[in-house]
């Protein structure tokens, strides 16, 4: 029984016309800035999300770890929502990396107020300086989550009066651009700096990059160093994310359709509670009958791989994407079915 992996949207594998785009790449050493094809990446999704400049990157993880090198210094304090990516899934890169102070702010599915942000600045010479104001959009552990536009230029407008520079981790950021029906570049235009992945919903193999000025750009080439970032003839899988970002932004509807089935479907069962209206994108957290572990474990035997949520001690999460297709969200929930009959 072949397994139906919704553990997360990293999971997928590259498609045949990705295969061949990568293997025909034209390649340069990137450390010499001699990789054409990682070039027209970066000016592409500059383009797109209208910025200045862009750098490819391996992984989300260390896109915004060079956005909090370029815009923090030893001792200063970062403002996120409490559950974000960069407090919970970055290994500690806030304070190892960069000696910076996590200021987590409790918001409801990862959204947070002006008024929270205000008070949560610090202006004595006692404290850490506040200085990093970091927004995740969609928000991971907010179940993907998208930030209303109006809402997040007033938290981002209040950070700015605080004296704080602006960060978006928008390792989603085109789920939720498909999401809205809002241009990605109309969230990211009111930030300094963005990071976007190529290797979640867009199915690439593996990149991101992070965005900003030119001068941003010019100090992240040597904080990507530092952090051992840069690579050589990357337009092997600078070319994936290309194709990514050329064939794979407009399909993530698909995704987001069948997550909203696949709770539709999920909200039916007895012991089962999810909300199909939470549903946004391409996630869903659900509360099953059994302790998360043993649903987990429950779940795999029949051929169904979920995550924990990290919102409740029954919640699991699902997440749909490329390789997950309308007959697997069909066979998926027959699976679901017999695993709680069990």
């Amino acid at each position: 029984m072949k397994p139906i992996d919704f553990r997360s949207d990293t999971v997928t594998r590259p498609t045949p016309g990705m295969r061949r785009a990568m293997a025909e790449a034209e390649v340069g050493d990137d450390i010499y800035g001699e990789d054409p094809t990682a070039r027209r990446l970066e000016e592409r999704v500059a383009e797109m999300l209208g910025k200045q400049a862009a750098l490819f990157v391996p992984s989300g993880t260390q896109a915004n770890q060079i956005a909090i090198g370029l815009h923090c210094r030893l001792g200063d304090e970062a403002l996120a929502e409490a559950n974000s990516h960069i407090f919970h899934y970055e290994s500690g890169g806030v304070s190892g990396l960069w000696g910076v102070q996590p200021g987590p702010l409790q918001g409801e599915r990862g959204l947070i107020t002006p008024e929270q942000v205000t008070v949560a600045v610090r202006t004595d010479f006692i404290s850490p300086r506040s200085r990093l104001l970091s927004l995740e959009n969609t928000h991971n552990r907010g179940g993907g989550k998208v930030w209303p536009l109006e809402r997040f230029r007033a938290v981002v407008e209040a950070g700015r009066k605080a004296g704080l520079a602006i960060h978006l981790d928008g390792a989603r950021l085109f789920n939720a651009a498909v999401a809205a029906g809002t241009p990605a570049s109309a969230w990211a235009s009111l930030t300094d700096t963005v990071a976007v992945c190529f290797s979640k919903g867009l199915g690439a193999p593996v990149g991101s990059a992070v965005l900003g000025t030119r001068e941003h750009i010019q100090e992240a080439r040597r904080l990507r160093k530092r952090l051992g970032g840069a690579m050589r003839q990357v337009g092997i899988i600078a070319a994936g994310a290309l194709y990514a970002l050329e064939h794979h932004v407009e399909r993530l509807a698909e995704d987001h359709a069948h997550a909203r089935r696949l709770a539709a479907g999920l909200a039916e069962m007895a012991g089962v509670k999810v909300d199909p209206a939470s549903v946004e994108t391409n996630m869903l957290v659900a509360d099953f009958p059994l302790p998360v572990a043993e649903m987990l474990a429950k779940l795999a035997a029949h051929g169904v791989l979920g995550g924990s949520s990290g919102a409740g001690p029954r919640s699991v999460r699902l997440v749909t994407h490329l390789d997950v297709s309308s007959a697997d969200i069909d066979e998926a929930l027959a699976r679901i079915r017999r695993a709680l009959a069990g």
